[in-house]
């Protein structure tokens, strides 16, 4: 079975050709990072013209890379949701097209299933079940991954995302767009103890997240540094970057082995944009060495959103029964949309 993916959920246009037998064929993706550094964020507006733009030359970039025509497939996938509902409805009405166009199947894929599934895309023996770690811009949850659609939360934040909690102390402290990686690339260079940051809900009994208090906290620190509007000393910056990354990766960690303790389980998947953070993999390699735990990644250029889990999600559903793809090419997007309702258990 052989699928092509869309992607286009926020600020990357992805694609993606996945064989069942055969692997991944081709994918193709571009990053708007450049788009909108200067605003210091995702601009909506502009991220569904920038779509537009790419999305049709990237699936040819894509098709030719796997000698493929539209026709040689079986399926194309789509991301419904969650993001933004303008991006996501440049992919779903492409996809829809070109389903239409050759009467293919079009089904609409969860971005998280995406995302959680990732790993495994890579890593062919792996397989449920797992607690998955799913930690990027826009959510932080755990869940306990029984077979495939069959996903337990077992908790998540209450606030911010850890990716927000990253991205907004690394504007508070000056740095550019996208802030995760840049502040971990200053926090090379810091001590994390010079600086006592709190770790919220870190003791805490249940397995949720809360970053808003940490994001106060280096807040704070920013306006003690910066009196009379001096510029905050360069290693002062460094400090205070590795200390927030250390609170961050340290509240991750801790819960992710919680939950493989309460669960009984031996695997743990991460996935998201902030799975790619080294400082992170560190503290739940060791977390999970301690428990005689097994951890998996997804590569590092899969870690962002990307065309290939969409259309490995898409087929593994196809393939397992979960899905039969619409030929009626009405489509739509879910720019909330629950994992629980993917409930097959």
């Amino acid at each position: 079975m052989r699928v092509l993916g869309i992607e286009t959920s926020c600020d990357e246009t992805g694609i993606a050709v996945y064989d069942s037998r055969d692997g991944l064929l081709g994918q193709a993706l571009h990053s708007q990072i450049a788009l909108h550094r200067d605003y210091g964020g995702v601009v909506p507006e502009l991220a569904s013209r920038d779509h537009i733009a790419r999305v049709l030359p990237l699936v040819d970039e894509v098709l030719g890379q796997a000698g493929l025509d539209l026709r040689d497939l079986d399926a194309i996938a789509y991301t419904r949701g969650p993001g933004l509902a303008g991006a996501l409805l440049v992919g779903a009405g492409v996809a829809a097209a070109l389903a239409m166009a050759t009467e293919l199947p079009l089904l609409g894929v969860h971005h998280l299933e995406g995302h959680l599934l990732s790993p495994l895309l890579a890593q062919p023996d792996l397989d449920f079940p797992f607690v998955a770690l799913l930690v990027s811009g826009g959510h932080t949850m755990l869940l306990q991954a029984t077979s495939l659609g069959c996903y337990e939360l077992l908790g998540e934040t209450v606030d911010d995302a850890a990716g927000e909690a990253f991205d907004k102390s690394a504007k508070l402290l000056g740095l550019g767009y996208p802030g995760g990686p840049e502040l971990a690339r200053l926090a090379a260079g810091g001590r994390a103890e010079a600086f006592d940051l709190p770790r919220p809900k870190l003791h805490s009994e249940d397995l949720d997240f809360s970053f808003a208090g940490l994001k106060t906290a280096v807040l704070t620190r920013v306006r003690q540094l910066s009196q009379a509007d001096q510029a905050i000393p360069a290693q002062a910056r460094a400090d205070l970057a590795a200390a927030t990354q250390e609170a961050i990766t340290d509240v991750l960690a801790a819960k992710a082995a919680a939950a493989l303790r309460r669960s009984g389980l031996r695997t743990l998947v991460v996935a998201g944009g902030v799975g790619a953070n080294l400082r992170l993999r560190e503290k739940l390699d060791a977390a999970c060495a301690a428990l005689g735990a097994q951890v998996h990644y997804p590569p590092l250029q899969w870690c962002t959103d990307n065309g290939p889990m969409i259309a490995y999600a898409a087929c593994r559903r196809l393939q397992a029964g979960l899905a039969r793809g619409s030929r009626d090419y009405a489509f739509d997007i879910q720019p909330r949309w629950d994992l629980a309702d993917l409930r097959a258990c």
